[in-house]
């Protein structure tokens, strides 16, 4: 009886573990991703640095909430949210290069300035 609580013990804190090294991992693929985007000039370098934090960061997080909870409906949101995250970061990242471009160029389209597409909204 004794050897069973003491490995249903050695279980959980391994457990524990892991979901705290896989959340010490997230915090730092965050960190490191804010350090690439503090060093980086130019916007579109900074966007590859937002990358990992929005999609690699709350992979790490899901797995740990998985490792911590196993299979019950609070992983079940928290897989939900990842899918989310994941859909929509794609979509994110093109729309604010668009708006980069667009504040820079005056149009978001290969080739064309702000005098450019002046001209032919007047036409």
């Amino acid at each position: 009886m004794a050897r069973d609580a003491l490995l249903a013990r050695d279980a959980l804190l391994a457990r524990d573990i892991g979901a705290d090294v896989l959340l010490g991992l997230a915090v730092a693929v965050v960190i490191s991703a804010s350090v690439g985007v503090l060093v980086m000039r130019d916007p579109y370098q900074k966007l590859h640095f937002v990358t990992p934090a929005a999609l690699i960061a709350p992979l790490l997080v899901t797995l740990a909430v998985l490792a911590r909870m196993g299979l019950t409906e609070n992983t079940g949101e928290t897989c939900l949210a990842l899918g989310f995250m994941v859909i929509a970061g794609p979509f994110l990242s093109h729309a604010t290069v668009r708006a980069i471009r667009i504040r820079e160029k005056g149009d978001w389209r290969q080739g064309r300035d702000s005098a450019t597409a002046a001209r032919e909204k007047d036409q």
